[in-house]
């Protein structure tokens, strides 16, 4: 995959051969917010996790910078997340969207997690520009309504397992090896989760005056039994 990092001196191009993709689950820091969330899948006839964090292995091609996701049926729906890949030795830090199939998360969230492609933005970050003031960074999300794009989740990541912590609970289940993407976790979303044509995200480093922002539309492909 082709990426660019967003460095103090400018961008430069960078590929990554993705090779593992992980999703981290329930890798909430706030306890309030993280049942918060719990509580919006149960809702939806979603199961607790057996474990907070929880880490689901997806297929690495599911990983996309694609522009547009196709779906069967209209029960999935985006979850902003920031992603750390590994390449060379060295992290990275994106942002990406956990798209999930909500209907096939009911009886099995690691299939449902395969369900879907996995958007990220082609732009990344180096680890070592961020990780100091890590807690300042900011994750949002905008689906479409009937008034144009609204906010869907906003907040620091402070509400999330800092990656040095997630890494390092991540460790006895797979090793953060070179060609590892792994997506850290999400945001509750403000009046619940709901579906959209259109999904938006960024993460924003108010710090150093940036963001990485991307979207996608998802396209609604029919049922047939």
């Amino acid at each position: 995959m082709k990426f660019f990092v967003d460095t103090k001196t400018g961008l430069e191009p960078l590929e990554i051969t993705v090779s593992k993709l992980i999703i981290g689950g329930w890798a909430g820091r706030d306890v309030v917010a993280m049942e918060h969330h719990i509580q919006e899948l149960e809702a939806l006839g979603i199961k607790r996790p057996l474990s907070t964090p929880i880490f689901y292995r997806v297929s690495a091609s599911r990983l996309t910078h694609a522009g547009e996701l196709q779906n069967p049926g209209p029960a999935s729906s985006g979850e902003v997340e920031y992603v750390l890949l590994k390449n060379g030795g060295k992290i990275y830090v994106g942002v990406g969207s956990d798209h999930t199939d909500r209907e096939v998360e009911k009886y099995g969230i690691t299939v449902s997690k395969q369900m879907c492609d996995k958007p990220c933005a082609d732009t990344l970050w180096l680890w070592e520009d961020v990780i100091d003031h890590w807690d300042k960074l900011e994750l949002r999300s905008f689906i479409r309504g009937h008034d144009g794009m609204q906010v869907y989740q906003s907040g620091s990541v402070s509400g999330l397992l800092n990656p040095k912590d997630l890494l390092a609970k991540m460790a006895d289940f797979e090793p953060f090896r070179d060609g590892t993407a792994l997506f850290g976790g999400t945001l509750a979303a403000i009046g619940g989760i709901q579906p959209s044509e259109r999904f938006e995200y960024e993460l924003h480093d108010p710090v150093l005056g940036r963001r990485i922002k991307s979207g996608y539309d998802v396209v609604t492909l029919p049922l047939r039994g």
